[in-house]
């Protein structure tokens, strides 16, 4: 599996949203130069990010984004399911599959069910807050 610019640079931004004062709207721009993400790859995720209520945006000269939730409230799982779609590993597994004809002689089906099971509760397990500390030596 294979996790997209757009899911990695949603956990920068919420977890840049995290690290700022929490009564204040953060300007995008700000975001964008302390992420080195683009403005405008960034004008793509924060509408998402709005609409599916993860975060807070106003527009205009005081404007700018903010959590909805506190940092520990948001799961890593959450977002990545919104910015992929689904983290299923194989296109049978994906929520909007059709029915497959092999499942019920399909000898791996069992196999990558644990796996996406796996791979799903790793990620669910992990908040944004836990992101917080985290950083490589």
């Amino acid at each position: 599996m294979m996790i997209s610019t757009r899911g990695r640079y949603a956990l920068r931004v919420l977890i840049d949203l995290a690290e700022q004062d929490k009564s204040e709207y953060i300007p995008m721009k700000d975001i964008a130069a302390r992420q080195e993400i683009s403005k405008k790859y960034m004008e793509q995720i924060m509408p998402v990010l709005v609409k599916n209520g993860l975060v807070d945006g106003v527009h205009g000269k005081k404007g700018g984004y903010k959590l909805t939730r506190r940092p520990e409230d948001y799961r890593v799982g959450e977002i990545l399911r919104l910015t992929e779609g689904d983290l299923a590993p194989v296109s049978c597994l994906s929520k909007d599959a059709e029915p497959c004809s092999r499942c019920r002689e399909c000898r791996t089906v069992n196999m990558w069910n644990e796996f996406n099971k796996l791979t799903n509760d790793f990620f669910d397990g992990i908040r944004i807050s836990d992101l917080l500390t985290d950083i490589p030596q």
